[in-house]
């Protein structure tokens, strides 16, 4: 298991294709079926290089198997914070241990950049992302969102964790 960062030479269509199959699995009992069968190929990839971001990818074996993104805080509420933008993985390396040195890194990017208190937002419906984010120490922190997608109503939650 290899973690770095993203760099240049890196295919961004393969990590772009960790999004897509993530969010077609992760998603696909709280995301309308039909918005998330036409999630198009490479549809991550523009944003793979939006200034101001880390980018995190995970391979295995010289496959690209996962990926995270960090950055500052992008919500005012949260100014002066890290966040966690995302964190997936390959549908079949889920469950396997691989989230955690994933998560730790993308936390430990923040750290070296000077936050101590980090953030995320998680699908309140997505159980199995809730309790594996609390797990690694976060706690839902009282704020939450509303979005839509895919033309469905999602409430996000704030998980928080400080770093000692």
């Amino acid at each position: 298991m290899e973690i770095r960062y993203l760099s240049e030479a890196d295919d961004r269509e393969a990590v772009s294709g960790i999004y897509e199959a993530s969010w077609k699995h992760a998603y696909r009992d709280i995301l309308p079926r039909d918005y998330l069968e036409r999630i198009p190929a490479g549809r991550w990839v523009s944003g793979l290089d939006i200034e101001g971001r880390t980018h995190l990818v995970l391979l295995e074996d010289g496959r690209y198997i996962g990926a995270a993104c960090c950055c500052a805080s992008r919500f005012p509420e949260f100014a002066g914070w890290g966040e966690v933008v995302s964190l997936y993985l390959l549908p079949e390396y889920m469950g396997r241990g691989y989230g955690r040195p994933l998560l730790e890194a993308a936390v430990s990017a923040l750290a070296s950049q000077g936050y101590r208190d980090i953030f995320l937002w998680v699908l309140e419906e997505n159980r199995r992302a809730r309790a594996f984010y609390e797990r690694m120490g976060f706690r839902v922190g009282g704020a939450c969102r509303e979005d839509v997608i895919g033309g469905k109503t999602v409430r996000e939650l704030a998980c928080c964790r400080h770093i000692p």
